[in-house]
């Protein structure tokens, strides 16, 4: 039943990419967008958020980390701009957006910008002279750049759920009404709006070209059913549909979980997020500054390799060869003796780390040999490598060949 339900979700997509294929080829009005393929990310610099990111843009930086995403198959981001940093200084603004545009088009990767709307906007009256100016100055700046694949005029205006959402939408609306006006170039790009639920996706899909939602479900269950009732959805107003954003570690939304879902049911995703960031880095992220990752799990799942959790699966044996009995005996011998070799206690510590962590009996959340690589780092600390040696070898005790189950 699943293996029928994503030939249909890849067939429905397939037929809808058609469709706005064909209408765009005979009207001329609406660039391409091919949904289906997208393995996108929202990016910000990891130094602090969009304002952040904005007021202190840096052109090297933007080329290493979009190199970063090429690494992981990331071929779009999505990217929320600042109208604040816009009106600090709009000649440095302009020439940053295009730089953005331009690294990613060398790169082959799309860029969804993402428009933000300050609460001065926010009931406008017509004609809407500060939101004009706002879209017009992104439309001069990027309207024409070929990495630009689509405009999110707004994120999430249906959240929080508060008296001011009604207004949130309403602006959002007319974000979308007055991009198409503004827009002069032929084909247009498309316009989405990023809801975070679906079904205030569903109540607004009249003013935009591409659907989009965000979701963040605990369940693959759940995850499921909003891929089910989207891309149905979708199907019914001949509209592309993606996900904006996807991956969470304290909403129990795992990477590598989201990412297998919407893969396998081919609608198009954005995790959050490419950077480890300030502001998001202790719950979303793929990649620190140097390019070293938190969880390898995520960058297997952006290459298309997942995690086996089927009954096949096959546990580590990790005294097949005895190092682990080994291990523990020489362990104990050294902290046994009150004149042990520090340097030799390093080694027991990093071959005891090493154990645990590559047959996955730690959590990697604080790993060992991050804290034996400390240790090595600083000068010699006889009483805490005694700490973390007893720690380690009491943790591999179990794991001895006479004692495995």
């Amino acid at each position: 039943m699943r293996a029928q339900q994503h030939s249909i979700f890849a067939l429905v997509s397939i037929l809808v990419s058609a469709v706005c294929a064909r209408a765009s080829t005979a009207t001329s009005e609406i660039r391409p967008f091919d949904g289906a393929d997208i393995r996108g990310a929202n990016y910000c610099a990891a130094g602090g958020h969009h304002l952040e990111h904005w007021l202190h843009y840096d052109p090297r930086e933007t080329a290493r980390d979009l190199d970063y995403a090429k690494k992981v198959n990331i071929n779009q981001v999505r990217v929320f701009l600042s109208y604040p940093a816009y009106l600090a200084d709009k000649d440095a603004f302009r020439r940053n957006l295009v730089d953005l545009a331009r690294a990613c088009q060398s790169r082959r990767i799309g860029l969804m910008p993402v428009v933000e709307s300050k609460r001065d906007m926010i009931g406008e009256a017509e004609p809407y002279p500060r939101t004009r100016e706002w879209i017009k100055a992104l439309l001069d700046a990027i309207g024409n750049e070929p990495a630009v694949v689509c405009w999110d005029v707004y994120n999430e205006p249906d959240y929080p759920d508060n008296p001011e959402r009604p207004a949130h939408i309403a602006d959002a609306r007319v974000m979308a009404r007055l991009f198409r006006e503004l827009e002069t170039q032929s084909p247009r790009v498309p316009i989405t709006i990023g809801f975070a639920y679906e079904n205030f996706m569903e109540q607004n899909a009249d003013v935009v070209d591409v659907l989009s939602f965000h979701d963040y479900s605990p369940t693959r269950g759940e995850i499921r059913h909003h891929i089910e009732v989207a891309a149905a959805f979708a199907a019914k107003m001949k509209k592309l549909v993606v996900n904006t954003e996807i991956g969470c570690t304290a909403r129990a939304n795992p990477y590598d979980v989201a990412i297998e879902e919407y893969s396998n049911a081919h609608m198009g995703f954005y995790i959050w997020e490419l950077m480890i960031t300030r502001y998001w880095g202790n719950v979303h992220g793929i990649f620190y500054p140097d390019g070293t990752v938190r969880d390898p799990s995520i960058v297997a799942a952006m290459l298309g390799i997942f995690r086996n959790r089927s009954a096949q699966r096959v546990q580590e044996f990790p005294d097949r060869e005895g190092r682990v009995t080994r291990t523990v005996a020489n362990g104990t011998r050294w902290l046994s003796n009150t004149h042990a070799v520090y340097a030799d206690g390093l080694e027991l510590a990093e071959t005891a780390a090493n154990i645990l962590e590559a047959n996955q009996l730690v959590p990697m959340r604080d790993l060992p040999t991050q804290q034996v690589a400390l240790l090595r780092e600083k000068a010699p600390d006889p009483a805490a490598l005694r700490d973390l040696l007893a720690n380690l070898i009491k943790t591999l005790e179990p794991y001895q060949k006479e004692r495995a189950p």
